[in-house]
């Protein structure tokens, strides 16, 4: 997913000289390519996240559309002041860009866990929010995002993720959901990088004779707010995936549009509950721990069938 954003984010460069990168101190191998095509146009700011999206905000009222560039928590929650009063509330042209969302940087500890992440970002009034599931989707959103007036979140895995599209995701419509997998019993819906163990999920509860569909949410802000009405006519159970906390998040935005439907449908939420992720690990054995797993998620899903 970070290649694919780079990859995207070069092409675009090279066509709009008005694109800057902002990196905290980091990434120097993964931005090889921008360093060598556009050294006048990526900066870095140093291990100093406020100052940064301050300086993102000062460049984009000269008529610059700015990238903000780190790992996991260190572009948010940092310099949260600076994204709501600097960058949001002026509407300034500011993409804040995270890479490592969830559990990724999970041999890290806690201060590594971008576990709230989406929920303090889509709280921000202005704040466009996207969280692709695969590189297939970041390269959509990615072009997307750069063609959104103000200030934006992309929350990205960190590298060597799968596949979930068989291909290029194409003519991505904003904020659309992806439909990857028609289902009749149950719709599991994904937001981010754990849209791999939803799918893992579909499989095993096919093999349970479970016919689940599996639809990728690449904007959670704004949500698609008729793709979830029409969901929750379709279906009598609706299961929603992050790897971030069930407080505030996608399944929030999902149960809010849907709680005013008046539909009978149950939502169901999988996510880091109101907790700390004092566990370290890597960032499947996260997954696993704290029941975000693709056989968890099947488990947890049959069982809520049965109850119906």
């Amino acid at each position: 997913m970070r290649d694919a954003f780079v990859r995207i984010l070069v092409e675009e460069m090279a066509e709009n000289r008005s694109i800057v990168l902002i990196t905290g101190d980091l990434g120097f191998g993964v931005l090889r390519p921008i360093w060598d095509r556009f050294p006048d146009r990526i900066i870095n700011a140093g291990i100093a996240e406020q100052g940064m999206v301050s300086m993102a905000a000062g460049l984009a009222a000269t008529g610059k559309t700015v990238i903000v560039y780190s790992i996991g928590n260190f572009p948010t929650l940092r310099p949260l002041e600076q994204i709501r009063n600097d960058c949001a509330y002026p509407g300034a042209n500011v993409k804040i860009v995270c890479v490592g969302g969830g559990f990724v940087y999970g041999s890290l500890g806690m201060s590594h866990h971008a576990t709230e992440d989406m929920a303090v970002m889509r709280a921000i009034p202005g704040i466009t929010c996207f969280a692709p599931g695969d590189p297939a989707e970041t390269e959509a959103v990615t072009r997307v995002m750069l063609h959104t007036e103000g200030t934006c979140y992309l929350r990205l895995g960190r590298g060597n993720e799968p596949a979930v599209h068989g291909g290029k995701v194409e003519n991505w419509r904003f904020p659309e959901p992806i439909v990857l997998r028609e289902g009749k019993d149950v719709a599991l819906l994904s937001a981010g990088g754990i849209l791999t163990q939803t799918a893992e999920a579909a499989d095993l509860l096919k093999s349970k004779g479970i016919d689940a569909a599996v639809i990728s949410f690449p904007c959670f802000k704004p949500i698609d707010r008729q793709a979830v009405i029409r969901l929750t006519e379709r279906f009598r159970h609706v299961v929603t995936v992050e790897e971030h906390t069930v407080t505030g998040g996608f399944g929030s935005a999902v149960c809010e549009v849907a709680a005013e439907t008046g539909n009978g449908c149950r939502i169901h939420r999988i996510g880091l509950q109101d907790c700390f992720t004092a566990v370290v690990g890597n960032q499947q054995y996260l997954r696993e721990i704290y029941g975000m797993d693709g056989k968890t998620i099947a488990q947890r899903t049959e069982a809520w069938l049965n109850e119906a």
